[in-house]
């Protein structure tokens, strides 16, 4: 069930905000909702699996903490006038994100199934340790994907701190 509702909350997602800008019905409110409704959906899965000893907290550290601070900063900088440069990469990520919940999702599944077939699978997937090797590679990239948003927009960002700064 978790599966389904993940899955369906992804597609529509990716919808709305294909539809908003196919349309050009972009709001102030849907810049701010819509990655932060992102953020929430992707910890919150992450968060459950560490709770449920899936993966390890400190990856979900890492990439609750990128997600975040790359919003909050966008926040900010909207807030001053400021716009940072989305990169096709930041969307890599978030598919990366969504396979690796997927995946998990469905090797849950797999677990609460007896069917002979599963059990060769998750022997393959235990034994190879697949999932903490794609979430770690998850993590890595979400880190990278961060680094990537700070070099992209550095002068846009010096701009908002020294705007900060005078403001104070």
């Amino acid at each position: 069930m978790a599966l389904l509702i993940f899955i369906i909350a992804s597609i529509t997602d990716a919808y709305d905000g294909y539809y908003a800008r196919k349309y050009n019905e972009i709001t102030t409110e849907g810049k701010f909702l819509d990655p932060l409704a992102d953020k929430i959906l992707v910890s919150s899965a992450f968060i459950s699996f560490a709770l449920l000893g899936i993966i390890d907290f400190w990856m979900v550290g890492i990439i609750i903490f990128r997600d975040f601070f790359v919003t909050g900063l966008r926040i900010a900088m909207e807030q001053k006038g400021i716009s940072m440069v989305t990169s096709m990469i930041a969307k890599l990520k978030t598919s990366a994100q969504m396979t690796i919940i997927t995946l998990i999702l469905i090797v849950l599944g797999l677990k609460g199934v007896s069917m002979a077939w599963a059990i060769p699978v998750l022997d393959i997937i235990n034994n190879y340790k697949i999932i903490y090797n794609l979430t770690l590679f998850v993590t890595i990239f979400t880190f990278f994907t961060g680094l990537t948003y700070i070099y992209s927009n550095w002068k846009m960002i010096l701009q908002f701190l020294g705007e900060n700064e005078s403001s104070v």
